[in-house]
């Protein structure tokens, strides 16, 4: 009697265990098929539940992540072909942010427009991830931006801390090197999902990946104590974006940087003072000159 006791002691504190360690993302999915008529639309429902059980679900690191620091993210699937019942074309929308110390503000990481989305899917196939037979583009693509966000997440709030979750996304693309399908392969352009994982990992982006960092944990996270102290080390860490910007001038990852960052640079330096102004907007349209019209609204 008492061993079949101890036993089911055991099994209890180890569901209620299991019950507790939360994910490490918290991912809102939506999926939109506005321009697609005349098929059947449950799918798309169904693929959106899908999706969002597969994000949430998944365990991604063996880090404990309590419920209140899951990452929060959010993907945007717009559906605009479907040249059979199984076969889905459009975009992925990615996005994710970082809560700011001492604030209520969460600060956006990531803001990114995915082009090539392109798999199959058959309504209610379960979405399972095998990292060593990857035989569906869909959660390849779903795995691959997992890693992503958390390498960007880990890389805030350490040095280089995000390398093992970008090495895990570099494995993905490389297994799906041989799959012939648009998004993977260097030869797809300059800005795609092979690039973004050999930019990040190259060693002339080492400053961006200490940009990061200190532009996180040294200058945002200070702000809502020391807001001239926190802007000061945002302008010190963009600093480290000349020698990226002069090496590799139109990098996709320097670009993928300011995609989720230029916004918030306005917001956070339209309090400086003037000579602080001058100086940021001089620098922001050297390594950034895309966004200079929208840079002018900090004056």
């Amino acid at each position: 009697m008492y061993k079949i006791r101890l036993i089911l002691s055991l099994l209890i504190i180890l569901l209620f265990t299991k019950n507790i360690k939360a994910q490490e993302l918290r991912c809102m999915v939506q999926v939109v098929a506005p321009s697609i008529e005349g098929t059947n639309r449950a799918v798309f429902e169904t693929l959106q539940k899908s999706i969002l059980e597969f994000m949430n679900g998944q365990q991604w690191s063996n880090h404990k992540f309590e419920n209140s620091e899951r990452i929060d993210c959010t993907i945007l699937i717009n559906i605009k072909e479907m040249p059979s019942s199984d076969e889905f074309k459009g975009t992925f929308q990615i996005q994710a942010r970082r809560p700011v110390y001492g604030s209520s503000y969460s600060s956006q990481l990531i803001n990114y427009l995915d082009q090539d989305l392109s798999f199959k899917y058959v309504e209610f196939e379960p979405l399972i991830y095998n990292e060593t037979n990857l035989e569906s583009n869909l959660i390849a693509i779903l795995a691959y931006y997992s890693y992503v966000i958390l390498g960007y997440d880990y890389d805030t709030f350490s040095h280089n801390g995000g390398t093992p979750f970008f090495q895990k996304a570099e494995q993905i693309v490389n297994k799906m090197q041989d799959s012939r399908i648009k998004g993977w392969d260097s030869f797809d352009g300059s800005k795609n999902r092979y690039s973004l994982i050999e930019n990040i990992l190259n060693e002339y982006h080492a400053p961006l990946r200490s940009c990061y960092y200190d532009y996180h944990r040294k200058g945002l996270d200070l702000m809502s104590q020391k807001p001239e102290e926190g802007r000061n080390a945002i302008y010190t860490a963009l600093e480290q974006l000349l020698k990226v910007h002069r090496q590799r001038p139109n990098s996709f990852a320097l670009n993928f940087f300011f995609d989720a960052k230029s916004e918030e640079l306005v917001n956070v330096f339209q309090e400086a003072t003037s000579t602080e102004k001058g100086k940021i907007i001089n620098l922001l349209n050297q390594i950034d000159p895309s966004n200079s019209n929208k840079y002018d609204k900090i004056k």
